[in-house]
């Protein structure tokens, strides 16, 4: 079988934030900050603010009266996510947990598990001299080399 490199040109954001309305997802702890008067924050100060943070994103029919779960988050003391779970209608559609460089504090390791929380994919990622993603490798869960994505970044 030949492996195949996949290129995908990621388009820079810049100034873009994204805020939940409720306000019961807020970390009270955290300084609420406008995006005026930050308009960057360090990776040390989007960390500092997802300290033990949790996320639970959640649905509703037209009416308001069935609700459920979509998508769960869930970071460390260091601000370091965890665990993304996202849900169907029948329970939990796929599972994603990471691993981090200890020295870096990068992910270097995402563990996705099925709707059975079966282990089906591995993804393990090199990063450039500057911190961002240059390869992102992913292998079945027996340690084959399933395909790579290589990451190309420009600027227009």
């Amino acid at each position: 079988m030949k492996k195949r490199a996949i290129t995908f040109v990621i388009p820079a954001l810049i100034g873009v934030s994204f805020a939940g309305s409720s306000a019961q997802s807020r970390d009270l702890a955290a300084p609420q900050i406008s995006q005026a008067q930050a308009p960057f924050l360090t990776p040390e100060e989007k960390r500092a603010r997802r300290k033990k943070l949790v996320i639970k994103e959640m649905n509703a029919d037209a009416k308001g009266q069935r609700q459920w779960m979509d998508h769960l988050t869930v970071w460390d003391e260091n601000g370091y996510k965890l665990e993304e779970i996202e849900y169907a209608v029948y329970g939990q559609r796929e599972r994603v947990t990471f691993e981090y460089d200890s020295l870096t504090g990068r992910c270097i390791r995402e563990n996705v598990y099925n709707d059975k929380n079966k282990l089906y994919r591995i993804r393990k990622y090199e990063y450039n001299a500057d911190g961002r993603k240059k390869i992102q490798y992913n292998y079945n869960p027996n340690g084959k080399l399933y395909s790579t994505k290589v990451y190309e970044y420009s600027y227009k």
